[in-house]
């Protein structure tokens, strides 16, 4: 049986408003959370972008469902600081906290000022932060040269075992890359062609663990609503990865989505009043082998799609 959970997007609500939705989606029947950590958001109609990692402690402190968040431990994070962060996460809450390692974009890791790097230099400096990151959490003494340093560095709050190191991927290429070092994978909802290509480069390169798909999706009462609020909000997040992760502010994503239309976004997001469709787009997912289904619903209306699919989603997939 899969798991489904419930996506908090930082770029799109107050951390307040947040707590207060994982909440809900918990007592709606949703058995996970998984969370974004931005430092800027892709639009200024998103309009928010508070600290993911103060408030996954607030939110776990506050439930009892697992919590997982993607970040890149190769940018503005050094991922000694990342590691800490993470280990006190998981001592507070054992068994409940996962993290996704990915390469960033520029959106978010080139605050710092530092030049942006290739594809293959920040996959490169991923491994590396890898490396260190399970380093420190087995206890030991770390000093590391390479694309960062690390000196006399150890950690002495640890929990009972290490959180699940997951892979961030969109692509085949990258998926197959990571399989050596991940603990599981997780990807976006895409087309099923794409999607079967990176869960076989995955698998096929030996990676272990469990798959986990961030589903894009615009929900609300009525059509229009659900198609017209998907383009006000997620339009500038369906360009490809390759102009995507280089862009560095708001005003360039919004820029370079000037002609994405409500067609397009309904390319890249399942836009639907109907409950029933939007279960039976889920089941797709879990019959490619992904076990765990993280439900982002991009539009703003979040209490009604929290209501509804525990009414009428959930069980459809139990």
């Amino acid at each position: 049986m899969a798991i489904v959970g419930f996506h908090a997007s930082h770029e799109q609500f107050a951390p307040s408003e947040l707590l207060a939705l994982v909440q809900q989606a918990e007592r709606a029947g949703f058995q996970a959370v998984t969370c974004s950590d931005h430092f800027h958001p892709w639009s200024r109609e998103q309009g928010q972008s508070g600290y993911a990692w103060s408030w996954l402690g607030a939110a776990m402190a506050l439930t009892r469902l697992p919590f997982g968040v993607v970040s890149s431990p190769v940018g503005r994070y050094h991922p000694a600081v990342v590691a800490q962060k993470a280990a006190t996460l998981a001592e507070m809450f054992p068994g409940r906290f996962w993290m996704a390692a990915g390469s960033g974009e520029a959106l978010n890791e080139a605050i710092t000022g530092e030049a942006w790097p290739t594809k293959e230099a920040r996959n490169q400096r991923l491994l590396e932060a890898v490396e260190v990151m399970r380093s420190l959490w087995s206890g030991r003494q770390v000093d590391h040269d390479g694309a960062f340093k690390v000196r006399h560095a150890k950690l002495y709050t640890l929990p009972p075992r290490p959180s699940p190191l997951v892979l961030a991927a969109l692509t085949p290429e990258t998926a197959r890359w990571g399989a050596a070092w991940a603990d599981g994978l997780i990807t976006v909802s895409m087309p099923k062609e794409r999607l079967r290509a990176i869960a076989a480069a995955y698998r096929d390169a030996g990676g272990r663990g469990e798959l986990h798909l961030q589903v894009k999706l615009s929900y609300a009462r009525d059509a229009r609503t659900a198609s017209r609020d998907a383009w006000t909000q997620w339009r500038t997040n369906v360009l490809p990865p390759d102009v995507s992760e280089n862009l560095g502010v708001p005003e360039e994503y919004e820029a370079a989505a000037a002609s994405v239309s409500e067609a397009d976004v309904r390319q890249a997001v399942h836009v639907s009043d109907d409950p029933g469709q939007h279960a039976a787009w889920l089941r797709e997912y879990i019959a490619l082998g992904f076990e765990n289904l993280y439900l982002h619903n991009v539009n703003r209306d979040q209490g009604g799609f929290i209501a509804d699919f525990g009414d009428a989603v959930l069980s459809r997939l139990r």
